[in-house]
């Protein structure tokens, strides 16, 4: 059987062009539905090349099968799903726009192991926007959280994936002593060297921007301040609330410390006594509240998706911004798409590589036509 030349041009195009839909997945004996579509077309630019400046540390390429060791590397940590992909994407995107030493990042994106094809699938879309990035897709086994999620306020928050910051002294190489941590909603606008010198003094293992003003007592029910067996976690100390969508994560003392098995305590806790109602957050609170590095609040000027209830505009702080980050329900791509997007939404656009299905084409004569 012979095929015209036109009709391979044309099938080659569309096996380039047209992927997979993109399924979430979910825990069914969680109650939660299994798979969501979200979208029947994936695609997106391929980024600029961003090369190292003069100063950057050389790497060791010789030893392949470390690759991931080399201590000149910066680490950083990202969940991805098919429902933040495109945040995902764009998070990236910044982050190696705006350092000095691209070459020298190493990505781990974290992947629930759902849909173990999606691996796959993220891997291809990865390297095909950014082919000289160094980076590796992790699987989180859902089953390690699933009996130990509670309902919260917004369903988005009981994604297992949401726990698998839990899991990355696990989930990384033991070589990696050190990551940065990013939500998928995030835009880094400055050098995140800086973010990855930050110095995590005495005992400290985990640092982020704290916002000791926040009423700390809301994130936590009456049950839980009425117990003097729970509230005693704080005694002797000064909890400050903090977002765990930026944090410089110390492995070695998270691993000598078995602090994922602390904060699946306090989850296993939460099953029974329902001490608080805002996701993967708290565990977070009670186990390094007013025990953290704190970090310039510019690295995180949260907030800005509205609430976990209502998808409302926000502006910035004031003072400087290195890091956006659209925590809340309304994400940046989602309001561009709707023609109803907040001001900062606008800051969120430069960095977002995805080329809509409705601008992907492919002629009668064999040839792709695109725009964007």
């Amino acid at each position: 059987m012979f095929l015209s030349r036109s009709f391979v041009l044309v099938f080659s195009a569309c096996f380039l062009l047209c992927q997979a839909k993109g399924i979430r997945s979910f825990a069914r004996e969680n109650g939660y539905q299994t798979e969501v579509e979200v979208a029947s077309f994936v695609q997106f630019r391929e980024a600029p090349e961003y090369r190292n400046q003069k100063k950057c540390t050389l790497l060791d390429t010789s030893n392949v099968a470390m690759a991931s060791c080399d201590p000149s590397l910066v680490h950083i940590a990202m969940t991805i799903d098919w429902h933040y992909l495109r945040g995902s994407i764009a998070a990236l995107h910044s982050v190696v726009k705006h350092t000095s030493c691209p070459q020298n990042l190493f990505f781990h994106f974290i992947a629930s192991d759902a849909r173990l094809e999606s691996r796959d699938e993220f891997e291809r879309i990865v390297h095909t926007s950014f082919p000289s990035l160094r980076f590796k897709v992790h699987v989180f086994e859902q089953s390690l959280v699933g009996n130990l999620i509670s309902p919260s306020i917004r369903q988005a928050l009981d994604n297992p994936l949401n726990y698998a910051r839990s899991y990355l002294a696990d989930l990384l190489d033991p070589c990696i002593e050190r990551v940065i941590y990013l939500d998928s909603d995030v835009i880094v606008v400055d050098d995140v060297q800086e973010l990855w010198k930050v110095s995590l003094t005495g005992s400290r293992v985990i640092g982020a921007p704290e916002y000791c003003h926040a009423n700390f007592t809301r994130y936590f029910s009456y049950e839980f301040w009425s117990s003097a067996e729970f509230s005693e976690v704080f005694q002797g100390k000064r909890p400050c609330y903090f977002n765990t969508g930026v944090m410089v994560v110390d492995l070695l003392r998270w691993r000598e410390g078995d602090y994922t098995r602390k904060i699946e305590k306090w989850m296993e806790i939460q099953k029974e006594r329902r001490i608080y109602m805002l996701g993967s957050l708290p565990p977070f609170l009670l186990v390094f509240g007013g025990d953290v590095e704190a970090i310039e609040h510019r690295w995180n000027q949260h907030g800005l998706g509205g609430d976990n209830v209502r998808n409302s505009c926000r502006t910035l702080h004031p003072g400087s911004v290195s890091l956006l980050h659209w925590s809340g329900k309304g994400k940046p791509w989602t309001r561009l798409d709707a023609k109803k997007p907040c001001s900062v939404d606008f800051l969120w656009a430069p960095y977002d590589l995805y080329i809509p299905p409705q601008h992907k084409r492919i002629a009668a004569t064999g040839t792709i036509n695109s725009s964007f």
